[in-house]
């Protein structure tokens, strides 16, 4: 199995709807590590990194969104594994 991360831009009503700690529900559930922060823009910004199976599921979950939220767009680019990061933070 391959490692990777992706870094991400999901945009929507996205913000005071628990979307970043949805991302790191997902995030455990599918053993993956990295981050989530609210942009000023009203956007989230996500980093997922781990292995590639996962990732792709951990990503279809993003279009979803929990409950609250409504997903318009999500922009996900795949780079290299970061095996610098641990754990999830929601910044």
């Amino acid at each position: 199995m391959s490692k990777a991360c992706v870094h991400g831009y999901v945009s929507g009503r996205v913000q005071g709807v628990w979307f970043r700690g949805f991302v790191r529900e997902q995030a455990q559930r599918f053993q993956l590590h990295g981050w989530a922060k609210n942009l000023p823009d009203g956007r989230v910004e996500v980093f997922l990194c781990g292995e590639r199976d996962q990732l792709d599921q951990a990503v279809e979950q993003l279009h979803t969104g929990p409950p609250l939220s409504r997903v318009d767009r999500v922009e996900i680019r795949i780079g290299d594994y970061d095996s610098s990061e641990r754990g999830f933070r929601v910044l």
